[in-house]
């Protein structure tokens, strides 16, 4: 196979978890995808003993094993720097990829040339829909609505629901703020234009931020439900360390408010959210340090 001939390049970034990487690997591997493809696995650091049976079921994997966790925007960063893809696909190693969702992404990218990134409809374990695979570009008033509940008091109501996009049909294919970073197509016309991962981002809010930069740059950002995952969330590695976790979230969303969203509110207004955020950051530290059964921190994407 020529670097030519490669139309899709699998970006997967993991820590550990080597069972669900497994998993993952074999439903791709099962996926009615017509097109030649890369894996690249970008391994951050793992303390546990698995790599090697990987590398013996899958040898076509193109690995990546990094002294030390680089963090998941920069980890991809290095599998994007040497994909060969037309279509770069970062998805996350504690999903199972549905046998049709691959190429009917790559398909919708194909029939919708305004369209930069598409992502699927993404299902937890359990078969229930994960409501963070579409979502707002998480304003201040959105992320009041969703920690506050009101979101889910009125999950139909666009005023209340606008962090989860409560309010547009989960079945239907929808131009959206953002979607998940679990699993996300990208066009590489898009990607020469928007650039990288913002690498000041650790785990959270890289997916985010980057559908903000497509759509800024005039590519549409698309919820596509005739694809669909399954996302175990919280089991790729990132939440190895959940106080680390919880406080890379709130660091991560201080860095994107003030990167995408503080120009657009007055100085008071970023204040009291910036202060807003800090008491949420004490609070989750606090309550996670009486918990029994430890929190495992927020969950990607």
């Amino acid at each position: 196979m020529t670097n030519s001939e490669i139309e899709l390049s699998i970006c997967i970034v993991g820590i550990n978890a080597f069972d669900y990487l497994q998993k993952c690997l074999e439903s791709i591997i099962a996926s009615k995808i017509d097109v030649n493809y890369e894996i690249i696995y970008i391994d951050n650091h793992s303390t546990e003993n698995g790599i090697d049976p990987i590398r013996t079921q899958f040898p076509m994997l193109i690995i990546i094993q990094n002294p030390q966790n680089k963090g998941f925007a920069r980890a991809n960063n290095q599998g994007i720097r040497i994909a060969k893809g037309k279509y770069i696909l970062l998805l996350n190693p504690d999903t199972i990829v549905e046998e049709n969702a691959i190429p009917r992404m790559i398909d919708y990218l194909r029939q919708n040339p305004d369209t930069g990134i598409v992502g699927p409809k993404v299902l937890n374990s359990d078969g229930s829909f994960q409501p963070h695979c579409k979502r707002g570009e998480a304003r201040p008033w959105e992320v009041i609505c969703y920690f506050s509940r009101l979101s889910s008091l009125f999950p139909h109501n666009p005023f209340f629901s606008g962090y989860l996009q409560g309010h547009l049909d989960e079945n239907q294919t929808h131009h959206v703020p953002s979607i998940s970073g679990c699993c996300m197509l990208i066009r590489r016309e898009a990607l020469d234009q928007i650039g990288l991962l913002d690498e000041v981002f650790f785990a959270y809010q890289e997916d985010t931020d980057y559908c903000v930069r497509a759509r800024k740059a005039g590519w549409n950002v698309t919820y596509f439900p005739s694809a669909q995952i399954v996302h175990f969330g919280g089991k790729g590695g990132a939440n190895a360390q959940p106080l680390k976790a919880i406080f890379e979230w709130h660091r991560s969303y201080y860095y994107y408010y003030r990167k995408n969203l503080s120009q657009d509110y007055f100085i008071l207004v970023n204040w009291f959210f910036y202060c807003l955020m800090l008491l949420k950051l004490i609070f989750s530290l606090i309550i996670n340090s009486f918990r029994k059964e430890k929190y495992a921190g927020p969950k990607r994407g």
